[in-house]
């Protein structure tokens, strides 16, 4: 049995600049003929798009291939990849895209049940039926888009489901769950609560999810995901979609599924940054496993904080793909920071050669980060901790600041990004660092010394702007000058800087003395 999720299969040089559809935008030839030349203006390289259960198989035994054939002509046409989403027995918990035919004959496909008793709409996944449906169906699928795009140039991975897991109940009590529950000792290994029950349906799930993941592979192989509703705002299994591929049930879907490549996140909450740190490589789980479980954010709310929320995943944690949901329902505020980023994440993505990268993301609350690489402390805030900025403090709350910093040498990075500020000490430096409350033409306030030292005597060298170009890169990797920051524009030589609302690369040259 595998203990760690493939990943060879996912290709780590190109990143998905994604963004998902709602969910009916691609239920018609025309709304797919508009929505897919709309995207690629938007500035994505590859849009999610769904796959329905009951369109493809309006009846039973009978294959409609018309949408599908749709997306991927029209996405080859835009130069555009595919990931399509496979709304099958699930979809965000529910089988509300299952055929009608599925839908009425109850007894031929059983609902999963309340511990009383009340059926769901919700397949049991416990059904051999249920299963065979499903996987017929996506088989089906599977064999097609070989067929269609042999080479995978357009469709470069596949989405199992869509958000599975249990609502109203921890696990499915139907007839055939508690057969299954019983003949496994559940209640024996792990207990009786609903987090020994929310496990048992993980573990399920996963099983069920491995026959259609072990038949992709064995048609056109490709990488595979599930994809998870989180756990959160202080929810119990069932108020959330309970068992899906959490991080928490790792263990289980590992057992369950090893065929599936990586668990991913949809991430609508707050705490972004940490969302991604649960699924990041490696996850390690409580017997300390590494598991390679590349970051891929297949769902993330679309708003005016898109755009620096990508730049932090693909800098801090090299992420697979970001991909904002119905982003072609998004207003043009919410869109431009996602193409301002896109562009930006492009550009970086032509560099030949780099050592490191970290992320910055910063609000209100979380405005600071320090960072030490190697002999260079860099003390990264939100933009609007600089005092002369009157939006920091007109009671309005702070658009998120981000970006990419990307080491190319010693004393040589690139900052790509908006809302943010960094300057850069040595580590002598930075310990002898006296934090002064500064006015608001960014010089000390008279008096305002917070940390005074016993000693004044600087000890060691400081680092010093040597340059700050604002540049463009090329599809070559040549990196293009665009114009001089200088002056007021890194305070006299104390910062680099993008202000909020714009949108920069620059590249940041050091020295000591």
């Amino acid at each position: 049995m595998s203990n760690t999720l493939q990943a060879d299969n996912v290709s780590l040089q190109f990143r998905i600049l994604g963004g998902e559809l709602s969910n009916s935008a691609a239920t018609s030839v025309s709304d797919v003929e508009e929505v897919l030349p709309r995207m690629k203006a938007l500035g994505l390289n590859t849009v999610l798009v769904p796959v329905y259960w009951e369109f493809l198989e309006p009846v039973e035994g009978q294959m409609d291939f018309t949408l599908v054939d749709c997306t991927i002509d029209v996405a080859r046409q835009q130069g555009l990849k595919i990931v399509p989403l496979w709304f099958g027995a699930w979809k965000n918990s529910m089988s509300c895209y299952a055929p009608a035919w599925f839908k009425l004959d109850v007894k031929r496909f059983p609902r999963a049940m309340t511990a009383e008793g009340k059926q769901l709409e919700i397949a049991s996944c416990f059904s051999d039926n249920v299963l065979q449906a499903d996987l017929k169906a996506f088989s089906a699928l599977m064999r097609h888009i070989k067929e269609r795009d042999p080479q995978r140039e357009v469709v470069i991975m596949m989405q199992i489901e869509n958000e599975i897991g249990m609502l109203e109940s921890a696990r499915d009590h139907s007839p055939l769950a508690e057969k299954a529950y019983n003949k496994e000792r559940w209640a024996e290994r792990y207990g009786t609560d609903e987090y020994a029950d929310e496990k048992f349906m993980a573990l399920s799930y996963a099983r069920y999810v491995e026959h259609l993941a072990k038949a992709a592979r064995e048609i056109h192989d490709m990488p595979l995901y599930v994809n998870a509703a989180m756990n959160s705002r202080g929810r119990r299994p069932g108020e959330y979609p309970s068992a899906g591929p959490l991080a928490h049930l790792i263990d289980f879907w590992l057992e369950g599924a090893p065929s599936i490549d990586l668990l991913a996140p949809d991430i609508y909450d707050t705490g972004f940054k940490s969302w991604c740190a649960q699924y990041a490589m490696p996850l390690r789980p409580q017997d300390g496993r590494k598991v390679n479980n590349r970051l891929f954010i297949p769902e993330s709310r679309c708003c005016e904080n898109s755009g620096v929320r990508a730049l932090y995943a693909f800098g801090e944690h090299q992420a697979l793909g970001f991909s904002p949901f119905a982003i072609d329902q998004a207003s043009p505020k919410e869109t431009e920071t996602v193409t301002k980023a896109y562009s930006l994440l492009r550009q970086v993505s032509n560099i030949k050669q780099t050592l490191n990268t970290w992320g910055l993301l910063f609000d209100q609350e979380d405005k600071e980060r320090i960072i030490n690489d190697k002999g260079v402390v860099m003390t990264c805030r939100h933009y609007f901790t600089l005092p002369w900025d009157p939006r920091a403090t007109d009671g309005s709350t702070w658009p998120e600041g981000g970006a990419m910093i990307i080491r190319l040498g010693k004393y040589d990075y690139l900052l790509a990004g908006s809302g943010v500020v960094v300057d850069f000490k040595t580590p002598t430096e930075k310990q002898q660092e006296e934090k002064k409350q500064l006015g608001e033409d960014g010089f000390a306030e008279a008096g305002g010394s917070t940390s005074p030292k016993a000693d004044k005597h600087f000890h060691g060298k400081r680092l010093g702007l040597l340059s700050v170009d604002e540049v463009c890169i090329s599809d070559d990797g040549t990196m293009q000058y665009l114009r001089r920051h200088n002056g007021d524009q890194t305070h006299q030589g104390r910062h680099a800087r993008i202000s909020v609302g714009e949108w920069k690369l620059l590249h940041i040259r050091l020295y000591e003395y």
